[in-house]
């Protein structure tokens, strides 16, 4: 299936999405979208013949747990919804403990590398396999950006993919820009994971911007995109005719002619890399049979098949893991102890920056001291229930703990609160309704 070149559909963009000319398909998160009706402007884009591909991220399939059916559910709803021709998600996971490992469920609210073992695979394989039958359309994953590396992984990204694709038949999102991030982070050669990964199963690409600082490569989707990762766009485009290229921005946006200028930037990245294909294929068969050849295959790994207890130990491993970065239990043995802070601070900002979009109410009330009072929240209370319980517990706590120097912004946190809290258990709500009664009483 050819999709040809798209973009990452946001609301804050439609419009300038709408006008973009030679655009053949768009990706829509979605986890953003309604199971039952769709936003006006993909209603428009789909009419015109606009290809919508659905874009997971919250499934977790990298996770110890098996997918939850209700997520499923929602994400094969919303494929059916749009007609689409394939749903993808990620290599990831977002979430851990609970009654695996019996403790305290925790949400990462980001993606997560899975480590590289025979062992995350085969719990990733049997995820992906249940995923598989629970979608109408087939599903593509893709390849994450990491600030932290497993110790004592026995897999390159590339083998772990080859074995993916090998024991399940899942497609592939290569994310060029993940590999050039994970290049920069943990020192894997692009070039090389393109070799051992069967791009003949991949469903179609990202391209994405990002920054470096102090020697980190963050993956931010809020940058132009960067001449390093058009390189590896080269580096793949020489290998396969890609089915689809999609260029993904989040943040910062610019306007529309900024977007069309990245567009026409990865198109004559593509041109120029296929002209040199041929070129390079003419020489070769010109030139004498040396025998040589791709070598993806020479070494190809026996299947090998995880140890009981797979799912139980990837479990442990993933909770310790998450459980250092959210809640500030000890760091696992083996790992990076300032990459770990490094990935603590930025899930933390993460999650600042989606309550601020989910509930743009918070920061209005709170004016300049929302990030901070935000980021102190979230040194002392890990995330579990998704970011919109999260922005109520942070009002919450902000309302228990004393509340609000301002009385108008301390009446307009109370109300938004209580219009939106619903049922609570009564403990907790008799807390809060004494301590927001008194402050008010007291103004």
């Amino acid at each position: 299936m050819k999709l040809g070149i798209g973009i990452g559909w946001r609301p804050e963009i439609a419009a300038e999405v709408e006008a973009l000319t030679g655009i053949d398909w768009v990706e829509a998160v979605a986890e953003n979208l309604c199971a039952d009706h769709l936003p006006g402007s993909l209603v428009r884009l789909r009419e015109r013949g606009v290809t919508v591909v659905p874009h997971g991220v919250s499934l977790g399939l990298g996770g110890a747990d098996r997918p939850d059916a209700g997520r499923l559910a929602s994400l094969a709803a919303r494929a059916e919804l749009l007609g689409t021709p394939l749903v993808t998600e990620h290599i990831a996971f977002v979430r851990a403990g609970g009654p695996l490992t019996a403790t305290p469920r925790l949400e990462a609210g980001h993606l997560l590398p899975v480590p590289r073992t025979w062992d995350a695979l085969e719990v990733l394989c049997e995820n992906v396999r249940i995923a598989q039958d629970s979608l109408p359309v087939p599903l593509a994953l893709e390849n994450i950006a990491a600030l932290i590396s497993w110790p004592d992984e026995e897999l390159t990204e590339g083998q772990f993919l080859a074995e993916l694709v090998e024991r399940t038949g899942v497609r592939l999102l290569i994310d060029v820009a993940n590999l050039h991030t994970n290049h920069v982070n943990r020192g894997e050669d692009p070039a090389k994971a393109l070799d051992e990964l069967p791009v003949e199963a991949i469903a179609y690409v990202h391209v994405a911007g990002g920054v470096e600082k102090d020697g980190v490569w963050h993956d931010t989707h809020a940058h132009p995109v960067t001449a390093p990762v058009l390189d590896v766009l080269a580096e793949l485009r020489s290998r396969v005719d890609p089915p689809g290229v999609l260029l993904e921005r989040d943040d910062a946006f610019p306007p529309g002619a900024g977007l069309a200028a990245e567009l026409e930037t990865i198109r004559g990245t593509l041109r120029a890399a296929a002209e040199l294909k041929t070129v390079r294929g003419t020489l070769r068969a010109a030139a004498p049979d040396s025998g040589a050849g791709n070598s993806r295959g020479a070494g190809t790994l026996v299947g090998k098949p995880a140890a009981p207890g797979a799912r139980d130990r990837t479990a442990v491993a993933q909770t310790a893991l998450l459980s250092s970065l959210v809640a500030g239990t000890p760091a696992p043995e083996g790992f990076d102890h300032r990459r770990l802070r490094v990935q603590s601070r930025a899930l933390a900002a993460k999650r600042a920056d989606v309550v601020a979009k989910v509930a743009p109410e918070l920061p209005r009330i709170l004016g300049d001291g929302y990030r901070a009072a935000f980021l102190d929240y979230a040194r002392a209370r890990p995330m579990s229930g998704g970011y919109r319980r999260d922005a109520l517990d942070f009002a919450e706590r902000i309302l228990i703990s004393g509340g609000l120097a301002d009385p108008v912004a301390q009446r307009r946190l109370t109300h938004w609160w209580e219009d939106r809290s619903g049922p609570r258990p009564p403990r907790r709500t008799a807390r809060l309704v004494r301590a927001a009664r008194a402050v008010l009483v007291g103004k």
